[in-house]
């Protein structure tokens, strides 16, 4: 029996301030340029005056990119391009700069940071700010068993949790949210899938690196195996994360529902933080009203949360590669929707009245219609 009480976190989470949008929608309407002509420029930029209770808005400084990374059992029924157990390649480059992610972060000057949860590796391989949260080797394979016992589930959430906290504390005010794993996506088409009602080919894409048609079928199999075990817990979030997540959904469930606690807007990148997004919003309805859709990577189980949740991705653009990649491209938007905020000018007042009319009234209505009637008489 978990201690972790899910329900508290519909009381603790707040939809960001409705009135502050408001005002920051009334100061728009008095900017030099027409309102609407910004497109989605200008919901943003009302969207992030409400999350920070703040009129104009105040520019995004601190951004960062987070990053949860884990290898999943079920990779190795051959669902993904990449070799099981060989995420932490992957973080490696993350890492040393080598992979996209890192060369459009150190572009944008964001910091990165990666938390292992569950990788298949040596945790003396990483460094100890990587491994620090992490709660086991691999996650079981949902096909047959479960991703982790309860108590693992509790820890990898837990550590969500308090990396979301270590963020809001250090000031961060932005958070691109993304995942470095190899067989996640299946485990996401899962959580997609038994969130939604849905059958498994309906959600199984083909991943990060695209998989042939073969390793497809395999994939909706695996899906559809895990989904049968999905279907009876699914009125236990924590349990659900348990038998068919993994510790990196885990934690990143917790990030994203503690993030809406402290008021840190999320940006989500792939189908796994939108999967574990659709899990936080069966647990705070209210929670993703401070998330943004960051991109499309073309993912049906992705596609199928954000339509869930009311979310709109900001960009499509068919990057597929993960790991926060997509979702970092969008952050100059939203950047760029501050600025425009704060930064435009208000229109001067209306202009005065015409010289020779200050002293004219305007007639009143029911004498207009009285004149109207008579000549109409006539």
């Amino acid at each position: 029996m978990s201690s972790l009480n899910l329900d508290d976190f519909t009381d603790l989470i707040e939809r960001p301030d409705g009135g502050v949008r408001r005002d920051a929608e009334a100061r728009r309407e008095r900017q030099v340029v027409p309102p609407g002509s910004l497109g989605r420029l200008d919901e943003l930029g009302e969207w992030l005056a409400a999350a920070q209770a703040a009129v104009p808005v105040r520019a995004i400084e601190r951004p960062r990119v987070v990053l949860f990374a884990g290898d999943h059992g079920v990779a190795g029924l051959g669902v993904s391009a990449r070799p099981a157990g060989g995420a932490d390649d992957l973080v490696r480059s993350v890492l040393e700069g080598a992979s996209p992610v890192s060369v459009l972060a150190r572009r944008l000057g964001v910091p990165l940071r990666v938390v292992d949860m569950a990788l298949d590796c040596e945790p003396e391989s990483l460094p100890d700010e990587v491994v620090r949260h992490r709660v086991r080797r691999g996650s079981g394979r949902i096909d047959i068993e479960d991703a982790l016992t309860l108590e693992e589930a509790e820890a990898a959430f837990r550590a969500g949790v308090a990396v979301a906290d270590e963020e809001a504390d250090s000031g961060t005010d932005l958070v691109v949210l993304g995942d470095v794993s190899v067989g996640g996506t299946t485990a996401a088409a899962v959580l997609v899938a038994a969130l939604c009602g849905t059958d498994a080919s309906v959600v199984t894409g083909r991943g990060g690196r695209a998989i042939d048609d073969l390793a497809w079928m395999r994939k909706c199999a695996a899906v559809r195996d895990a989904l049968r075990r999905a279907r009876p817990v699914l009125g236990d979030q924590l349990q659900l994360l348990a038998t068919v997540g993994g510790a990196d959904l885990a934690a990143i469930t917790g990030f994203l529902l503690q993030s809406a606690v402290r008021k840190t807007p999320v940006v989500l990148d792939g189908v796994v933080s939108a999967a574990c997004a659709l899990v936080g919003q069966r647990v705070a309805f209210r929670a993703p009203d401070w998330w943004l859709a960051g991109q499309s990577s073309g993912e049906p189980a992705q596609a199928k949360a954000f339509d869930r949740m009311a979310l709109e991705p900001l960009l499509s653009h068919g990057v597929t590669v993960g790991e926060g990649a997509g979702a970092l491209l969008a952050l100059p938007l939203v950047q760029a929707a501050a600025a425009l905020a704060a930064e435009l000018p208000l229109a001067p007042s209306a202009p005065s009245a015409p010289s020779g009319t200050e002293g004219l009234e305007a007639p009143d209505a029911t004498e207009a219609l009285e004149a109207l009637e008579a000549l109409e008489a006539e």
